[in-house]
């Protein structure tokens, strides 16, 4: 196969749609040796924040000199940015190997009518890579929830659970206390537990970390303090479990706080048993690492914001940061929603400080109409023009014929809107 074909090969197990389940990918695994047990491994679940926790992990272990592998979801632009080896995408024809390489084990499992998903096969070729370019280490992102997904077949030398918010109610669970008791399923017997989450979630996930006599560590606002933020950077004070760090990064949000004391939690658990990582190693990686698509800037004048803010709290998060960390005429929001979110919630949070909308669409089949978006909008009071554009291109365009150079465009609502946006932007 060629690369076009693999993809097609991949993308064709996608019409099988979400199965929760360890059978299948412990199969997967099994035939090709257990790969994910050859590396140290950090999990990394929650709801916001995985992603930019895994950015600083792999950072920091990657300046300290370490083999890092890291795997996250989804992709942005380019679907190799979810398996990524010191700091270098898989290549395409890596990836064609490593299908030809899967694919025999998968045929097997379709004559069984035991049908693997797309995020099995990935996380499985994602295990093999790391194993085969021999990483010191691995930081894998869950996918969805934790208790029953695709990567919960690791034995970690630590796990991480951000925090947790309503999220894929449909299928984690319709309240706070079901959601965290799915995602403290990654929780393994004897393994450290990090989390920033709160109130009822963390009590679950307290419980459960000592059913499984789990050493759990928590982070809350006691654990850090921004010291000073501009438009493209701020400076933290993190106050480890070992020692204090003052750290700057360009990533941008109070909220980046939170996540960078999170890794350093990690970090300093490494470092406790055994992992030689230097202050030098430490506040470089920070410095150095970036998150394409959360709170990215991509041009000024006007600005250009990009945020995958695909939750309600993810939205919260967006709003508090255009608040407090941004000055601008006019706030221009381009929104592309997908259609299973919490739409109108997500909505109430950013109106109040939007003074124009355009509505538009990614290609996911799950995307928001954006007629029925601009209908919402209206419907919840919002008294400024709502303009649709079906193609995002063309929202962008638009917006940008709009603003003026003191105003911020925003561009919102889901990571596949972000993606498809940045592959027409420059970046910075």
């Amino acid at each position: 196969m060629d690369f076009e074909e693999t993809l097609d090969w991949l993308y064709g197990f996608q019409k099988f749609g979400i199965k929760l389940g360890l059978e299948r990918i412990n199969h997967i695994a099994k035939e090709l040796g257990d790969p994910q047990k050859k590396y140290k491994l950090i999990h990394v679940g929650g709801t916001n924040g995985k992603g930019s926790v895994c950015k600083f992990l792999e950072s920091v272990l990657s300046s300290s000199g370490y083999n890092v592998g890291v795997y996250t979801s989804p992709h942005l632009q380019h679907i190799s940015e979810r398996i990524v080896v010191g700091n270098n995408r898989i290549t395409d024809d890596e990836l064609i190997l490593l299908v030809n390489k899967i694919k025999p084990i998968v045929d097997d499992m379709l004559e069984k009518e035991n049908v693997p998903t797309f995020f099995e096969i990935f996380t499985a070729l994602a295990f093999q890579y790391f194993s085969d370019k021999n990483v010191d280490f691995a930081v894998v992102e869950v996918g969805l929830g934790g208790r029953y997904d695709a990567t919960n077949i690791v034995d970690p030398a630590i796990s991480i659970i951000t925090n947790v918010s309503l999220e894929h109610q449909n299928i984690l669970g319709k309240n706070i206390e079901d959601i965290a008791f799915e995602k403290a399923g990654i929780i393994k017997n004897n393994v450290p537990v990090i989390t920033a989450s709160k109130d009822s979630a963390l009590k679950i996930i307290e419980e459960i970390a000592k059913e499984k006599n789990a050493p759990i560590s928590t982070i809350d606002k006691k654990n850090w303090k921004r010291l000073n933020s501009c438009i493209d950077n701020q400076e933290f004070l993190i106050k480890g479990f070992l020692k204090d760090y003052s750290v700057r990064t360009s990533m941008m949000g109070r909220h980046q706080g939170e996540n960078i004391a999170l890794a350093l939690a990690a970090i300093e658990k490494l470092q406790m048993n055994g992992t030689y990582i230097t202050d030098t190693s430490i506040i470089e990686g920070i410095g150095k690492t970036v998150n394409p698509g959360r709170m990215e800037i991509v041009s000024y004048e006007p600005l250009v914001l990009l945020d995958g803010a695909h939750n309600k709290a993810g939205m919260q998060t967006l709003v508090d940061t255009l608040k407090n960390d941004f000055e601008y005429d006019r706030l221009i929001v381009v929104l592309g929603i997908l259609s299973d979110k919490d739409v109108r919630s997500m909505l109430l949070l950013i109106i109040p400080l939007t003074a124009f909308f355009v509505t538009t669409k990614s290609n996911n089949a799950r995307a928001c109409d954006p007629n029925e978006l601009k209908k919402m909008i209206e419907k919840l009071g919002y008294k400024n023009e709502v303009v649709v554009k079906e193609h995002i291109l063309d929202a962008l365009e638009y917006s940008k014929s709009i603003a003026k150079k003191d105003d911020l465009i925003c561009i919102t609502g889901s990571l596949f809107t972000v993606g498809e946006a940045r592959d027409h932007l420059s970046t910075k």
